[in-house]
């Protein structure tokens, strides 16, 4: 699953409030059980280290779909949610931000000791793909979030973000060990920031020469441009906009869920009975766990699952967030005690939204479409982080919110 390509990566303020911390916290952990649990933990760490899903995913789970804080917020999110399963799944996440990331080195050998792996060669790991791309790849951003996730198998993941504090942009890279033959040739998934033009990568497969070049202290600089198959550029406005929308898509989604006949057949596949606007979450979670690499070059149309933060494109809606949760939290239960009807129900759900895709070319008006999500989002319980600040201060008699 191996891909490159290069993105803008707008630095937002701010912070991700309790109440949806702690739903990032479930529909992430929730996510990938029921990915390890039909393709292995391997396919999940082929996913985390594809940039465009991993947008995605931050997206669905409520985060702004176009800011870098998606990657401390998910990476944040998956080591919280994830740690009480870790031998379960046998998936560790290790680092973090800031002070996390500097203790990556003594959570990874706490580990090495625990499940028999080399701790000197997960430590080695981890640092030299910190120090590749915070030295060896001369494009101004500092590494300041560093996660490396590894498998009982040894199998190993890293997400990491650097800042430019000359341009206000941040830069997130990707490594998968599966990916990985040479750590001096061409070792990222992928580099997912704003192209700058010319860069020295000294790792780059094509800078053989200009290697032995420096280890002969040679006084050539050599300088490689990055060159990228795909370029996902993240727009610095808030809105979602049509362009940044698949709408082909997105309307197959909002056909599935709001037309009767397709609703109906949709409530046969998943054996359980769901509100539109549940079956429309339903749906696009459904994507991020079954659906192909190339399904997720708009990953703000995934920001229509449940909202965002900030209110883009609409504001989280909380009671269709649990009754997901809730749904697949059920689903999850029932599989483990070998009743797996829901969940094939839910594999179902992708393809079916796949073949609607195909056989009706649905479109949809997304400014309808935000005008609707945002009419209907009291109802649904519908909250920003801005909600909070206003909330603050509470009516005594109902006591404090938190």
């Amino acid at each position: 699953m191996k891909r490159s390509g290069i993105a803008d990566l707008p630095l937002h303020g701010g912070r991700v409030p309790p109440w949806l911390a702690e739903r990032m916290t479930k529909l992430g952990t929730a996510i990938t059980e029921t990915i390890v649990h039909d393709y292995g933990t391997s396919a999940f760490l082929s996913r985390l280290s594809d940039p465009f899903w991993f947008q995605a995913f931050g997206a669905v789970m409520g985060m702004d779909w176009h800011s870098s804080g998606i990657t401390t917020s998910v990476m944040g999110a998956l080591k919280r949610g994830l740690a009480p399963r870790a031998n379960e799944l046998g998936i560790y996440v290790c680092g973090g931000r800031g002070r996390f990331s500097r203790n990556t080195p003594n959570e990874l050998r706490a580990l090495a000791d625990k499940r028999g792996f080399d701790g000197d060669v997960l430590v080695r790991t981890s640092r030299l793909t910190a120090r590749i791309d915070n030295n060896a790849i001369a494009d101004g951003f500092q590494i300041y979030l560093h996660s490396f996730v590894v498998t009982s198998k040894g199998e190993w993941a890293v997400v990491q973000q650097g800042l430019n504090d000359s341009n206000g942009l941040a830069r997130r890279y990707h490594w998968h060990s599966a990916s990985v033959r040479d750590f001096v040739a061409d070792p990222h998934t992928a580099i997912f920031g704003e192209n700058q033009g010319t860069i020295m990568n000294l790792v780059d497969a094509r800078a053989d020469h200009a290697q032995s070049a420096l280890l002969e202290i040679a006084n050539e600089r050599p300088e490689k441009t990055i060159i990228a198959a795909r370029h996902l550029r993240l727009p610095a406005h808030h809105e979602v906009r049509e362009k940044d929308v698949d709408l082909k898509r997105l309307g197959a989604v909002l056909a599935v869920a709001y037309e009767k006949g397709l609703h109906d057949f949709s409530e046969l596949l998943l054996l359980e009975k769901l509100g539109p606007r549940t079956l429309q979450s339903l749906a696009l979670v459904a994507e991020v766990v079954h659906g192909a690499p190339s399904r997720f070059n708009d990953p703000a149309r995934f920001a229509f699952a449940h909202g965002g933060k900030d209110g883009h494109p609409h504001p989280v809606p909380v009671k269709t967030y649990d009754e997901s949760l809730r749904f697949l939290r059920h689903s999850l239960d029932a599989a483990k005690l070998g009743h797996s009807d829901k969940l094939d129900g839910f594999k179902r759900l992708d393809r079916f939204v796949r073949m609607v895709e195909a056989q009706r070319e649905p479109r949809v008006d997304l400014d309808a479409l935000i005008r609707h999500e945002n009419a209907i989002s009291p109802s649904l319980g519908g909250r920003t982080v801005f909600d909070d600040r206003r909330r603050r201060y509470s009516n005594p008699r109902q006591g404090t919110l938190f």
